[in-house]
Protein backbone atom coordinates (compact mmCIF):
# COMPACT_ATOMS: atom_id res chain seq x y z
CA UNK A 1 0.00 0.00 0.00
CA UNK A 2 1.44 3.39 -0.95
CA UNK A 3 1.77 6.10 1.71
CA UNK A 4 -1.01 8.17 0.18
CA UNK A 5 -3.49 5.31 -0.34
CA UNK A 6 -5.69 6.22 2.63
CA UNK A 7 -5.04 9.81 3.66
CA UNK A 8 -7.26 11.31 6.31
CA UNK A 9 -10.21 13.33 4.97
CA UNK A 10 -9.19 16.84 4.00
CA UNK A 11 -5.47 16.03 4.04
CA UNK A 12 -3.62 16.61 0.81
CA UNK A 13 -0.23 14.89 1.05
CA UNK A 14 2.14 16.42 -1.48
CA UNK A 15 4.61 14.41 -3.53
CA UNK A 16 8.06 15.72 -4.30
CA UNK A 17 8.61 17.14 -7.80
CA UNK A 18 9.65 14.70 -10.52
CA UNK A 19 12.88 16.64 -11.10
CA UNK A 20 14.05 15.67 -7.60
CA UNK A 21 14.12 11.96 -8.49
CA UNK A 22 17.67 12.20 -9.90
CA UNK A 23 19.01 13.60 -6.61
CA UNK A 24 17.45 10.73 -4.64
CA UNK A 25 19.02 8.27 -7.11
CA UNK A 26 22.43 9.88 -6.69
CA UNK A 27 22.15 10.01 -2.91
CA UNK A 28 21.19 6.33 -2.76
CA UNK A 29 23.39 4.91 -5.50
CA UNK A 30 26.63 6.84 -5.56
CA UNK A 31 27.89 5.95 -2.05
CA UNK A 32 27.13 2.25 -2.59
CA UNK A 33 28.69 2.35 -6.03
CA UNK A 34 31.93 3.71 -4.56
CA UNK A 35 31.82 1.27 -1.64
CA UNK A 36 31.16 -1.67 -3.97
CA UNK A 37 34.09 -0.66 -6.19
CA UNK A 38 36.46 -0.47 -3.21
CA UNK A 39 35.35 -3.73 -1.65
CA UNK A 40 35.37 -5.49 -5.04
CA UNK A 41 38.87 -4.24 -5.81
CA UNK A 42 40.04 -5.36 -2.36
CA UNK A 43 38.57 -8.83 -2.80
CA UNK A 44 40.03 -9.10 -6.30
CA UNK A 45 43.43 -8.02 -5.01
CA UNK A 46 43.24 -10.55 -2.18
CA UNK A 47 42.27 -13.34 -4.58
CA UNK A 48 45.04 -12.44 -7.02
CA UNK A 49 47.73 -12.44 -4.31
CA UNK A 50 46.66 -15.86 -3.09
CA UNK A 51 46.88 -17.28 -6.59
CA UNK A 52 50.25 -17.95 -8.18
CA UNK A 53 48.83 -17.55 -11.67
CA UNK A 54 49.80 -14.20 -13.24
CA UNK A 55 46.46 -14.03 -15.03
CA UNK A 56 44.71 -13.83 -11.66
CA UNK A 57 45.21 -10.03 -11.72
CA UNK A 58 42.20 -9.97 -14.03
CA UNK A 59 40.17 -10.68 -10.89
CA UNK A 60 40.83 -7.19 -9.49
CA UNK A 61 38.86 -5.19 -12.08
CA UNK A 62 36.35 -8.01 -12.56
CA UNK A 63 35.49 -8.14 -8.85
CA UNK A 64 35.44 -4.33 -8.61
CA UNK A 65 33.05 -4.03 -11.54
CA UNK A 66 30.79 -6.83 -10.36
CA UNK A 67 30.40 -5.53 -6.82
CA UNK A 68 30.11 -1.92 -8.02
CA UNK A 69 27.28 -2.94 -10.35
CA UNK A 70 25.44 -4.87 -7.64
CA UNK A 71 25.89 -2.29 -4.88
CA UNK A 72 25.24 0.67 -7.17
CA UNK A 73 22.14 -0.97 -8.63
CA UNK A 74 20.79 -1.62 -5.16
CA UNK A 75 21.55 1.97 -4.11
CA UNK A 76 19.84 3.47 -7.16
CA UNK A 77 16.80 1.23 -6.56
CA UNK A 78 16.73 2.31 -2.91
CA UNK A 79 16.96 6.00 -3.91
CA UNK A 80 14.04 5.57 -6.32
CA UNK A 81 11.94 4.02 -3.56
CA UNK A 82 12.81 6.84 -1.15
CA UNK A 83 11.72 9.39 -3.74
CA UNK A 84 8.47 7.56 -4.46
CA UNK A 85 7.51 7.18 -0.80
CA UNK A 86 8.26 10.64 0.57
CA UNK A 87 5.33 13.03 1.08
CA UNK A 88 4.74 16.26 2.99
CA UNK A 89 1.67 18.02 4.34
CA UNK A 90 1.02 21.47 5.75
CA UNK A 91 -2.27 21.79 7.59
CA UNK A 92 -3.76 23.86 10.42
CA UNK A 93 -1.79 21.85 12.99
CA UNK A 94 1.66 22.10 11.42
CA UNK A 95 4.02 20.36 9.03
CA UNK A 96 4.13 16.60 8.56
CA UNK A 97 6.63 14.49 6.61
CA UNK A 98 5.85 10.89 5.72
CA UNK A 99 8.54 8.49 4.54
CA UNK A 100 8.82 4.80 3.78
CA UNK A 101 6.78 1.95 2.43
CA UNK A 102 7.75 -1.04 4.51
CA UNK A 103 8.60 0.94 7.65
CA UNK A 104 6.39 4.01 7.72
CA UNK A 105 7.76 7.03 9.53
CA UNK A 106 5.66 10.13 9.94
CA UNK A 107 7.12 13.18 11.62
CA UNK A 108 4.77 15.97 12.63
CA UNK A 109 5.96 19.39 13.75
CA UNK A 110 3.19 21.37 15.49
CA UNK A 111 3.15 25.05 14.62
CA UNK A 112 3.71 25.95 18.27
CA UNK A 113 7.02 24.03 18.37
CA UNK A 114 8.68 25.74 15.38
CA UNK A 115 11.68 27.80 16.52
CA UNK A 116 13.25 28.85 13.23
CA UNK A 117 13.40 27.80 9.61
CA UNK A 118 16.17 27.36 7.05
CA UNK A 119 16.03 26.85 3.31
CA UNK A 120 19.17 25.19 1.95
CA UNK A 121 20.04 24.87 -1.73
CA UNK A 122 23.09 22.97 -2.91
CA UNK A 123 24.49 23.32 -6.44
CA UNK A 124 22.57 20.33 -7.81
CA UNK A 125 19.38 21.57 -6.16
CA UNK A 126 19.85 25.08 -7.58
CA UNK A 127 20.29 23.61 -11.05
CA UNK A 128 16.93 21.82 -10.71
CA UNK A 129 15.15 24.67 -8.84
CA UNK A 130 14.87 22.58 -5.66
CA UNK A 131 15.55 23.30 -1.99
CA UNK A 132 15.63 21.58 1.40
CA UNK A 133 13.45 23.06 4.13
CA UNK A 134 14.84 22.58 7.64
CA UNK A 135 12.39 23.18 10.48
CA UNK A 136 14.12 23.63 13.84
CA UNK A 137 12.00 22.84 16.88
CA UNK A 138 12.20 23.25 20.62
CA UNK A 139 13.89 20.32 22.32
CA UNK A 140 17.10 18.38 22.01
CA UNK A 141 16.32 15.00 20.46
CA UNK A 142 15.32 15.22 16.80
CA UNK A 143 15.16 19.00 17.08
CA UNK A 144 15.32 19.54 13.31
CA UNK A 145 13.14 18.09 10.58
CA UNK A 146 14.38 18.32 7.00
CA UNK A 147 12.22 18.00 3.91
CA UNK A 148 14.70 17.39 1.08
CA UNK A 149 14.38 18.30 -2.59
CA UNK A 150 11.19 20.33 -2.44
CA UNK A 151 10.28 22.65 -5.27
CA UNK A 152 12.12 25.89 -4.37
CA UNK A 153 8.87 27.88 -4.52
CA UNK A 154 7.15 25.41 -2.19
CA UNK A 155 10.06 25.58 0.25
CA UNK A 156 9.87 29.39 0.31
CA UNK A 157 6.07 29.34 0.76
CA UNK A 158 6.34 26.82 3.57
CA UNK A 159 9.01 28.92 5.26
CA UNK A 160 6.86 32.05 4.96
CA UNK A 161 3.71 30.31 6.21
CA UNK A 162 5.43 28.67 9.17
CA UNK A 163 7.41 31.86 9.82
CA UNK A 164 4.22 33.92 10.10
CA UNK A 165 3.11 31.60 12.89
CA UNK A 166 6.40 32.19 14.71
CA UNK A 167 5.95 35.95 14.34
CA UNK A 168 2.33 35.70 15.51
CA UNK A 169 3.37 33.70 18.61
CA UNK A 170 6.04 36.31 19.47
CA UNK A 171 3.47 39.14 19.58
Amino acid sequence: MSPDAHPAPGNDWQALPERSRALFLLAGGLPLLILGTGVGAGLGLLASTVSEDMQAWVLVPACALALAALAGGFGFWLGAKQYTHTRWLLDAHGLAVRRGRLWHRETRVPLTRVQHLDVKRGPLQRRRDLATLVVHTAGTANSAVAVPNLDAGDAERLRETLGRQIDHDDD
